[in-house]
């Protein structure tokens, strides 16, 4: 993806412990132990530093002092995430709040029986974005595109700690374009199909535009299949804010029909507008713009 040639940090036994410590002492203790986590992150991991240093200092102009401050707090709001991911697939739902800004767009989406497309970023915590819905009275099923995969032993062990299993399905790419066909039966029982719009795969064709002032490449297959499908186009995000409280944002795009490049520009738009309010929150730790 986006020239992404690496893995999820972490061990079994970090999850573990995190786990442990959601569970049995509360989600705010896990986040305590999560200021020593980001510490080694912050102090260790050269690489990932520097890509995310330059997107604080050159994309977003932070000062040196800002920009360095910054690069910790993005690992540890990065952390928070998770741990909240891994609370609420654990039944620990009850103990968020949210707000949902564009309820009716979702509401329209879902009334006129097509299916429709989500595109969202890696940025914040969209995994999360199902858990809610149904508390407002949206019944939904999202189907998130993506690379298969073998899963790996900290997966196969988060999948069993979870208590919602099967809350979410996915459709794999394949090499014989299967997965077109899926997504096309998934629309067609007024199911939404949900792509990120901010990483392709290696050996893929790509779009470019600018991104926070500079030039990037986006994965074209997102925006061409988006943008040929007679279905709504929705850019989502969930964004974590203060006290266990997260912020729902639905936009549905105007585009002309088959306008690939229009539709980048208008999801660019709408990442620049999350990354403006919630600056810590864009989780891409790799150099974005070949820069």
């Amino acid at each position: 993806m986006n020239q992404w040639g690496g893995k999820a940090k972490g061990t079994l036994l970090g999850y573990k412990i995190f786990i442990f410590f959601i569970k049995k002492v509360g989600i705010r203790s896990a986040y305590f132990v999560l200021y020593f986590v980001a510490l080694y992150y912050f102090l260790f991991l050269w690489k990932s530093n520097k890509a995310i240093y330059y997107y604080f200092k050159q994309r977003l102009k932070y000062s040196f002092l800002k920009s360095i401050v910054s690069v910790y707090r993005s690992y540890f709001t990065f952390g928070q995430t998770l741990i909240d991911k891994i609370a609420i697939s654990s039944g620990l739902r009850e103990k968020f709040t949210y707000e949902f800004d564009g309820i009716e767009t979702l509401k329209k989406v879902l009334a006129d029986k097509n299916g429709g497309i989500f595109i969202s970023a890696h940025m914040g915590n969209f995994e999360i974005a199902q858990k809610f819905f149904a508390d407002i009275d949206i019944n939904l099923q999202i189907n998130v595109v993506s690379a298969y995969k073998e899963p790996n032993i900290i997966e196969e062990y988060l999948n069993n700690v979870k208590t919602d299993k099967g809350a979410e399905k996915y459709i794999y790419i394949k090499d014989d374009l299967s997965h077109v066909f899926e997504m096309n039966n998934a629309l067609f029982n007024n199911e939404l199909i949900c792509f990120t719009g901010d990483r392709y795969y290696e050996g893929s064709k790509t779009l470019e535009t600018d991104l926070l002032g500079k030039k990037a490449k986006f994965p074209m297959g997102t925006f061409l299949i988006a943008s040929r499908l007679k279905v709504p186009v929705v850019f989502v995000y969930v964004m974590k804010e203060r006290n266990l409280h997260y912020h729902l944002y639905a936009r549905e795009a105007t585009v002309k029909h088959r306008d690939a490049q229009a539709l980048l520009e208008s999801y660019i738009r709408s990442v620049e507008t999350m990354i403006e309010k919630y600056p810590l929150q864009w989780f891409n730790y790799f150099d974005f713009w070949k820069d």
